[in-house]
């Protein structure tokens, strides 16, 4: 049996060492099976690359995999599953804020028969702010498009080997790694933490991201984008229909005065609005389309560093 343990790092340099140190403290040291340290290095530029470096020529387990630039968190963990050897590979985060004693949790649930184990929050020692949004974000992707996510959410999971290869069949662009994994189906186990403070460096997760992350997943896994524009043409479709009936009965009643410059130009803005709206809709599925038939890659590996493989010749 081998496990992997996947970190995406970007601009973590502050948080490598101590990492290292807890997941050898809380894992390595009490497991008796074999293991493997996957870090994908997203397009840092900070010394994470060097630090990385050092630690892999420290521990023959370790693999350094840098990518060209930065191409985001989906990507650096597809890297990750594509390129770890284990029979399970848990996703773990490098600003230590999740307990590392839950990946001997989420083994147990594997071994125990669990093809996907998850690490639901049960609650966070962060900002109102930070809370809120992920809230509001976990409950529209209940609503909207993945019944299954927790209310809480996660981003610590285990993945068994059949699921891996699923997920990397499936070659989807501008998406959500946890949708997918949801999407899946397969048999899921769940383990709970509290998240800690982050007590080093500084979070990388802006609201642009956010935002992008709201937008990736409703577009992916939820036709309630299209539904909208749908709806609210068929709104206005009514509206202008009981509009028009109301105008001509008032005019056949000689009612209407010459005027009405004001509530025209109201409407005609209110119609521009919405028509943009849709477009905007139609926009981003359409340009969806256009970068999945471009097929580029997900992401480009700059460097691969598997120190262990020079280290064995040589001995």
């Amino acid at each position: 049996m081998k496990a992997s343990v996947i970190i995406p790092v970007y601009f973590n340099e502050e948080n490598l060492r101590p990492l290292y140190r807890d997941i050898k403290q809380k894992f390595i040291d009490k497991i008796e099976f074999e293991y493997e340290l996957v870090f994908v290095n997203d397009g840092s530029l900070d010394r994470s690359g060097a630090v990385l470096q050092e630690l892999a020529s420290e521990d023959k387990n370790i693999k350094v995999i840098s990518l060209s630039r930065n191409f985001g968190s989906h990507a650096a963990m597809l890297c990750g599953l594509e390129k770890c050897t284990g029979d399970c590979a848990i996703i773990k985060a490098a600003d230590l804020q999740e307990p590392t004693e839950l990946l001997l949790e989420m083994i147990g649930k594997w071994k125990a028969g669990d093809n996907v184990v998850l690490a639901v929050r049960e609650g966070r020692e962060e900002g109102k702010g930070q809370i809120a949004f992920a809230n509001l974000y976990y409950w529209m992707v209940r609503k909207f498009a993945l019944e299954a996510m927790p209310k809480t959410g996660f981003d610590v999971y285990l993945l068994d080997r059949k699921v891996i290869n699923v997920l990397l069949s499936l070659d989807e662009r501008n998406s959500a790694l946890t949708g997918q994994v949801l999407w899946c189906g397969f048999r899921t186990g769940r383990v709970c933490y509290t998240r800690l403070a982050r007590e080093a460096g500084k979070s990388r997760w802006t609201l642009k991201k956010k935002i992008r992350l709201v937008s990736d997943t409703l577009f992916s896994f939820s036709t309630v984008p299209i539904k909208a524009v749908t709806s609210v043409g068929v709104l206005s479709m009514a509206v202008a229909a009981v509009w028009a009936i109301i105008v001509f009965c008032l005019k056949l009643a000689g009612r209407i005065a010459v005027g009405g410059w004001t509530t025209l130009f109201i409407f005609n803005l209110l119609s521009f609005g919405i028509i943009m709206f849709s477009l905007g809709i139609l926009g981003e599925y359409l340009w969806r389309t256009f970068d999945a038939s471009r097929s580029r890659p997900t992401y480009i590996v700059e460097d691969e560093n598997i120190p262990h493989a020079a280290g064995e010749e040589g001995e």
